[in-house]
């Protein structure tokens, strides 16, 4: 097996640029007890593949089964054979990419040959570049989609009866598996849920003629790199050359690790299983899968794979065979929460969830959950609005929980403002924002309530043969205007004489 050169590694890990999207398997949420789940909100995967059909390919073709077309969210079309094609089929969909056909001259116009070598790709450098034989290829189903059950990769070749068809290469299929993603609720309450990755390899295909002793299948090594991070993961950073895509010596998780399909082993056969608890903080798990051919000897009986180490853990360089590709997989995990948090005095309780917040500003649901929020303010205060995922200002709003969903909601205190008058003369009182003014005219005081922040304009009027004096207590001005910010109870007068 052929080793890249540091200058060639650095050529091939460059940015792409472009948003490319990937295959995403969606779970159901599980739930810890009635008022807890755990949910895996996305499990995201994309392939680099390298064409060792020994021929030239003109398309490629991945096979989605349990699912419908109108799961199919999108397709990864930034490749050489341009957009994908939706089929259904039954019991699931196509998803094809294929070479225009010259029908003049014969002959398709766009193919993917035999490279000349195998090496890694880092799972994200065969995008739209001029690497001989790499391609590659992804596709997405819909938000919390039913899990396909099964996925499979074909490349296409000529149909050599039929000029202008392509028809599945007759050699093995795609040897690059599928990771499938699956989240164990923790035992206890907040203790973190386990994420488990598995691949498995394909069985044999039946011979021809039933042989006296069931065959293994053929075997291939595997190294598994991973990594969290404290935050979801996008779609296109799975093929962007940036840190979140595990590849660094101290992320491998996995060394070599040979599998290979056993009849005798029902079901549990072939399977790789790579699982832990999240760590603190974490909302995403990557895990990237590099896969090459074994090369070594294998029983001539019943084709088990008879590696130089006896436990097949140490992969000797005479064993490890070409590249096959690489699989960047990624799952998004959390709890679907509310959280409500307040500014200023007031309460908040909620219809669908726990909240009763005074108290319990925080709870969690079931994922899709619509929880009913009601702000009460106190007598000397007044509800603002919302903020956060409720915009609105009516104290009741609906919630709609799919992932950890915070929402702010804002009072106001109330305060009084009294206006006295020494002399002859009337006030005028414009808070701003409204057309509403006071007016204290007449004998005596008068006074009225505004709400914290307001600002307030006091206009003084003095009756016919006074004049206006001065201002006192709350404003302190000798012009007839003044304005002022409530923030507390506050009383003016107005001096005329």
């Amino acid at each position: 097996m052929k080793r890249l050169s540091d200058n060639t590694r650095g050529n091939l890990r460059r940015n792409l640029g472009s948003k490319l999207l990937s295959l995403a398997l969606l779970a159901a949420p599980m739930a810890l007890d009635a008022q807890t789940t755990v949910t895996l909100f996305g499990a995201l995967s994309n392939f680099d593949v390298l064409n060792d059909t020994g021929q030239d390919t003109h398309g490629f073709e991945i096979e989605v089964d349990g699912v419908t077309p109108a799961q199919i969210s999108y397709t990864f079309n930034a490749t050489r054979y341009g957009a994908s094609k939706t089929v259904p089929i039954p019991g699931g969909v196509l998803i094809r990419w294929q070479s225009p056909y010259d029908s003049a001259a014969n002959v398709f116009t766009v193919s993917t040959t035999t490279p000349s070598t195998f090496s890694p790709t880092f799972g994200h450098s065969c995008v739209m570049t001029n690497i001989v034989g790499c391609d590659h290829y992804g596709v997405g189903l819909v938000y919390y989609s039913t899990a396909p059950t099964a996925t499979s990769y074909y490349w296409l070749v000529a149909d050599p009866n039929n000029p202008g068809q392509l028809v599945r290469f007759a050699g093995p299929k795609v040897q690059i598996p599928q990771p499938t993603v699956t989240v164990i609720p923790p035992a206890q309450i907040g203790l973190p849920p386990q994420v488990v990755f598995q691949i498995q390899v394909e069985p044999p295909p039946p011979p021809p003629i039933p042989k006296p002793v069931p065959q293994m299948g053929d075997a291939k090594w595997v190294r598994v790199y991973k990594t969290e991070l404290q935050r979801e993961v996008n779609l296109d950073e799975l093929i962007a050359d940036n840190a979140a895509v595990p590849q660094n010596a101290g992320q491998l998780e996995t060394g070599w690790k040979l599998l290979q399909y056993n009849p005798n082993s029902h079901g549990n056969s072939g399977i790789l299983r790579n699982s832990g608890g999240l760590n603190s903080g974490s909302r995403s798990v990557l895990r990237r899968y590099e896969f090459f051919k074994y090369s070594g000897k294998y029983d001539p009986i019943d084709h088990t794979a008879l590696c130089l180490d006896p436990t097949c853990s140490v992969a000797d360089p005479s064993e490890v065979g070409d590249f096959i590709g690489d699989q960047n997989a990624a799952a998004n995990v959390g709890v679907p929460t509310l959280t409500v948090s307040k500014v200023g005095n007031g309460n908040v309780s909620g219809t669908g969830a726990k909240i009763s917040c005074g108290n319990v500003c925080s709870a969690t649901t079931a994922v899709g959950a619509v929880v009913t929020l009601t702000a009460s303010a106190p007598s000397n205060g007044v509800f603002t609005g919302w903020t956060g995922a409720c915009t609105n200002l009516d104290p009741t709003c609906n919630v709609f929980v799919n992932d950890q969903v915070a929402v702010t909601a804002n009072f106001a205190t109330i305060y009084n403002l009294s206006v006295g008058r020494s002399g002859s003369g009337t006030v005028t009182a414009t808070p701003s924002g409204t057309d509403r003014s006071i007016n204290c005219g007449g004998g005596g005081n008068c006074s009225a309530k505004f709400k914290e922040g307001t600002s307030i304009t006091l206009t003084a009027t003095p009756a016919a043969g006074v004049n206006f004096v001065s201002w006192t207590n709350g404003c302190v001005a000798t012009v007839p205007t003044c304005t002022l910010v409530i923030g507390k109870d506050t009383a003016v007068q107005a001096n005329f004489k």
